[in-house]
């Protein structure tokens, strides 16, 4: 997973030295050929924030609704069953995650999938979940009686 933006550079505030406050410049991102670990720490907080993106019934409900097409967001209240408002709020979060489009026609807005590997994303979760008999439920801290934060000592 690249956290770099279109210009090839790391985005977010650099400090220049030890003694000095941190600034806004951008430092440049690390070549793969001289460091091939990267920045591994990075790689995964940007995975976890993928994972978090996707991990709301809503939103699953949205992208499973959009895998088979565009749709408006009026015929995603009535998929799942929700307010516009609440539908257009998590719809934002997708757009603000890069998993999906928007398209205007008109006075209409049209959502579709951004990527096609969102579906083999969503398809090989569904696997796993079968493949395990979907015991993720059971896990105290992010199984379906959880509570939000994670709770682990280890």
């Amino acid at each position: 997973m690249a956290i770099n933006n279109a210009a090839g550079l790391a985005a977010g505030p650099v400090a220049d030295s030890a003694d000095s406050p941190v600034n806004t410049a951008v430092a440049p991102a690390v070549d793969p050929a001289v460091d091939p670990a990267g920045d591994a720490a990075a790689d995964l907080a940007v995975g976890a924030a993928l994972f978090r993106g996707l991990a709301d019934p809503t939103r699953l409900a949205i992208l499973r609704r959009l895998a088979r097409g565009e749709a408006r967001v009026v015929e995603l209240t009535t998929t799942v069953g929700l307010a516009q408002s609440t539908v257009s709020g998590h719809l934002a979060c997708l757009r603000d995650c890069g998993l999906i489009t928007a398209r205007p026609q008109g006075r209409q807005m049209f959502y579709a999938l951004a990527y096609p590997e969102l579906l083999d994303l969503l398809t090989a979760a569904e696997k796993l979940l079968d493949a395990t008999g979907r015991q993720v439920v059971l896990c105290p801290v992010t199984g379906m009686n959880s509570t939000d934060g994670d709770t682990r000592t280890d």
